[in-house]
């Protein structure tokens, strides 16, 4: 038993949690116990992982949002400032994802689901305080993007706990709704923020209103409720994650178990594709307010910027079904075709030298982006479990059933722990999409140069898809 077991913090069930929180048998690969138990468990978890991993989206994105309003509002900041402050919170979550992947073998699914949703409270009261006052330090703004991070680390270990409850013939699609619909928090965030800022929601509790002054247009908001109006549902999906989740005794695993994976050749190729699928999704997310804004400065970016990410998130549990029903290797190899040619459409219709360009084209190329990635998210998330899965047995062929035994469990484990690196190494794109926007443009007023990059970049994941998975005869096809 691991020092740090969630067994320490609560009595033992056999099945279905009815002596606590804490189970000690789990086979989602046995029928019987599947049909008989284990189904309406995972459903459980499953369905309380979710509204927990939409508010952390939220609260990761939240940050685009506010910044767009920052100027209006009193805050003097240069545009690459902004873009730094817009590109911050990825690069945080990213980093914090790299440590929350490890967290559900060694600290338990239930603990750490409330554990980190309870941090959540930090940057959203941190916000509510800070955006009161103008003359709030640029170096205080980073810190609370930089806090809000904590969102971004929770999908790591959100997907890695889903991964170790439902068998692999329904991986895909668990895992599609769980990032799916958690993924719904950016668009929940770049939807909601707007509208409860112009409203006194909190009266005397949330503070006096501030004036949002652009050319002529004056009016009154309050920009702190965009941190204050996620506190609520933070509590309540703490609680309900602590009383209504479950630990599995059978993925507990020490960090040195796990980190075999960085040995894993596989683990660095998904590493690279998720980067080019989920990279895509929380960068443009991230970058697209600012950008529409500098590129179409009579457009009103935040009419539009939570359309983008609604699409991505609810198309990704069809990516997921799709991996499922046709292969995740072929699925991903034409997403990541058509985001290769959404790229070329965005720089065709951009203005060039500020001439030019065409809006609607563009806002339409974007969300042929934000659909491709997400149905791309769903698709390598389906990919990961399957190749080591096949990786492992393939290994324990004719060495009789406790060997499979053993490569199933290992299979299950560096699986999980696969899902949650890859999703730390594409949380990057969160900082480098906005921050390349932001160098193109202070360097030739537009963002061609950046989007080139994109391009060439999606060419580099299609021949890598197709070589070691898509292919007739890939190592490994999947």
């Amino acid at each position: 038993m691991h020092a740090s077991s969630p067994q320490a913090g609560g009595r033992v069930a056999n099945a279905g949690g009815v002596a606590g929180p804490v189970l000690a048998r789990w086979n989602a690969e046995d029928a019987v116990f599947w049909e008989s138990e284990g189904r309406a468990i995972a459903s459980r978890n499953l369905w309380i992982s979710i509204p927990a991993l939409m508010l952390a989206f939220a609260v990761w994105m939240v940050w685009s949002a506010v910044v767009v309003n920052l100027p209006y509002v009193g805050f003097k900041f240069s545009t690459r400032e902004l873009f730094w402050l817009a590109a911050l919170p990825s690069l945080c979550g990213a980093t914090l994802r790299v440590i929350y992947s490890f967290m559900v073998p060694v600290f338990g699914g239930r603990r750490w689901t409330a554990i980190s949703t309870a941090l959540l409270l930090l940057p959203t009261i941190g916000i509510g305080l800070a955006v009161r006052d103008p003359g709030t330090s640029y170096t205080t703004l980073v810190l609370l993007a930089l806090a809000c991070g904590l969102g971004g680390g929770s999908f790591a270990s959100s997907m890695a706990n889903i991964n170790f409850f439902f068998p692999r013939t329904q991986k895909g699609t668990a895992l599609g709704l769980n990032a799916g619909l958690g993924n719904l928090g950016v668009s929940l965030a770049q939807f909601v923020v707007p509208a409860v800022i112009t409203l006194g929601i909190f009266g005397a509790l949330g503070g006096e209103p501030q004036a949002w002054t652009r050319g002529t247009e004056v009016r009154q908001i309050w920009l702190q409720n965009a941190g204050f109006v996620w506190v609520p549902l933070i509590v309540l999906c703490t609680l309900a994650a602590w009383f209504g989740m479950n630990d599995l005794v059978t993925a507990q695993a020490s960090f040195s178990e796990q980190a075999v994976i960085f040995k894993r050749k596989h683990n660095w190729i998904m590493c690279w594709l998720y980067l080019g699928t989920f990279g895509s999704f929380i960068g443009y997310s991230a970058g697209f307010p600012l950008l529409i804004q500098s590129q179409f400065p009579q457009a009103n970016a935040m009419s539009y910027a939570w359309l983008g990410p609604l699409i991505g998130a609810l198309i990704r549990p069809l990516g997921g079904w799709l991996a499922d029903k046709l292969g995740g290797a072929r699925v991903t190899l034409y997403i990541f075709a058509v985001m290769a040619a959404g790229v070329l459409g965005v720089l065709a219709l951009l203005p060039s030298g500020g001439q030019g360009g065409s809006f609607f084209g563009v806002l339409a190329m974007f969300m042929l982006l934000f659909a491709a990635s997400g149905m791309g998210n769903g698709s390598t998330f389906r990919m990961i479990p399957v190749i080591f899965l096949n990786q492992h047995l393939r290994a324990a062929a004719g060495k009789g059933p406790e060997a499979e035994e053993r490569a199933l469990r290992e299979a299950n484990t560096e699986s999980a722990a696969v899902l949650g690196f890859a999703s730390a190494v594409g949380a990057f794109g969160g900082f480098f999409i906005p921050m390349s926007y932001g160098v193109s443009i202070s360097a030739s007023g537009a963002a061609h140069a950046a989007l080139a990059v994109f391009l060439v970049f999606y060419l580099v994941c299609i021949a890598t898809t197709w070589w070691y998975y898509a292919r007739r005869r890939a190592p490994m096809p999947c």
